[in-house]
Parts: structure tokens; sequence; C-alpha cells
């Protein structure tokens, strides 16, 4: 499943992933944002893997959140983006 998001004011957020069991699983982040450090992107896709298929955008986003120290930088980029990208691959409407 592929979804995007063009965050206002920042950078295209891509997501592709797969669902097993109503998990999902291969979750892979893409776009032309930027993070530092890079280990962060290993850091994003681990917190995504193994949440359930009908987690809400708030809980994606949180999950992201809590997984990356107070030290990364995103730019043009934020946990909420990528909860709505990960929507749009699951075929869902964004919350509003």
């Amino acid at each position: 499943m592929h979804g995007e998001y063009k965050m206002p004011g920042g950078k295209l957020v891509v997501i592709d992933l797969d669902v097993r069991d109503g998990r999902l699983a291969d979750v892979q982040l893409s776009g032309d944002f930027f993070l530092e450090p890079d280990s962060a992107l290993h850091a994003i896709n681990a917190a995504l893997e193994g949440q359930p298929e009908q987690a809400s955008e708030t809980a994606l986003a949180d999950a992201v959140l809590d997984a990356l120290p107070p030290d990364v930088m995103m730019y043009g980029l934020s946990p909420q983006a990528i909860a709505v990208a990960v929507s749009r691959a699951l075929h869902r409407e964004a919350e509003a």
C-alpha cells in the first residue's frame, strides 16, 4: 500500500506498507524532508511497524513521537504528517 501527504508549508511525506494479521508491516517512510540524525528514519519505521491497522492518526503520531529521542530534528516533516500518510496508504479518510 502507498500513501502520500504534502505537509502544509512542508515537504512530501510518502509511506509504503503492508498489512499482515491486522498490523502494519514492512513500513518504509520516504519523501523530500530532512531528518537529523539519519538514524531517526529507522526509529520512525520501527515505531510504526506492528501498529494496529485501525490505530487512529493520533495514536500513530504519538507512537512516532515516543520513539524519537529529544535531539531529533525534523525539517518539513511532523509525526502528524506521517500519520496522515499512513491513513492514506490504508485508504482511510484523514481525521478532522
